[in-house]
């Protein structure tokens, strides 16, 4: 269990990150491609330095694993590591749309033990504790109770045509939101097919799980983080009720992207 001092400095820097995310949104600033398909920005780096230096002070010993920073495999040797996007959904935030997040998770022993996903520009800071549950806004939230697969609210842009029982809403850029709005009973389920990074699921991991939602990789497996290749194969963020058929409906596509090596 995190101690509670601890959590509100977290969300402390987490707002400061916010603020300074919101201070420079929609504004001109430099941007360009880490490699095809992934955007980044200045903004991007300069939260990652903040942070860095804020988290570091609060916690000396933890390690540190950031999308925009070089990663090392000392932080295999700490008990506690932050695992940390600076803004997630960049695609949104480069767009001057809203769907992003600053997501900051601390895992201790390969499990987030504290996570914050600060969303200014939503007007949304979702908190979690390991043990303590999960709040939006500071009112404590739950996960639906959906049992049927079909008709399941999925946050999607399009649906593929064999799944059109389901019901696509909302769709922000962030996946970490995309997971966030499960704990939320905003959405029922939340799937990814391909390989992802820690850092974009940690903290929401958690707030989805505190908030009573089911979570794993694509095949139903349990997450970890702080691994040493820090990436997972795919996510499934959905209610108790509907996660094995989600499952089962995604494992041949999962193990057909595996084989195919993509």
């Amino acid at each position: 269990m995190a101690d509670a001092r601890l959590s509100e400095a977290v969300a402390g820097v987490a707002r400061e990150a916010g603020a300074l995310a919101m201070a420079r949104w929609q504004t001109d600033f430099a941007r360009w491609e880490k490699m095809p398909g992934s955007p980044v920005c200045e903004v991007d780096l300069d939260i990652d330095a903040m942070l860095r230096a804020r988290l570091t002070a609060l916690l000396p010993d933890a390690g540190w694993l950031s999308e925009e920073t070089a990663d090392s495999a000392e932080r295999l040797t700490r008990d506690r590591v932050w695992v940390v996007d600076p803004i997630d959904g960049t695609r949104d935030y480069i767009r001057g749309r809203p769907g992003w997040a600053v997501s900051i998770a601390l895992v201790e022993h390969g499990q987030p033990l504290l996570a914050v996903l600060d969303a200014p520009a939503r007007g949304e800071a979702w908190r979690a504790g390991a043990g303590t549950g999960a709040t939006l806004n500071g009112v404590a939230i739950r996960a639906g109770d959906r049992a049927i697969f079909p008709g399941s609210r999925v946050p999607t842009d399009a649906l593929p045509k064999v799944d059109r029982d389901l019901v696509a809403v909302e769709k922000p850029n962030s996946i970490a939101l995309r997971m966030a709005m499960v704990a939320d009973d905003r959405a029922d389920l939340v799937a990814t097919l391909r390989w992802g990074n820690e850092w974009d699921i940690a903290a929401a991991a958690l707030i989805a799980a505190e908030a009573g939602a089911a979570t794993s990789d694509a095949f139903g497996a349990q997450l970890t983080f702080n691994k040493p290749d820090p990436r997972a194969f795919g996510v499934i963020v959905s209610t108790q009720g509907i996660h094995a058929a989600a499952v089962e409906r995604l494992h041949d596509r999962a193990e057909a992207i595996v084989a195919e090596g993509r």
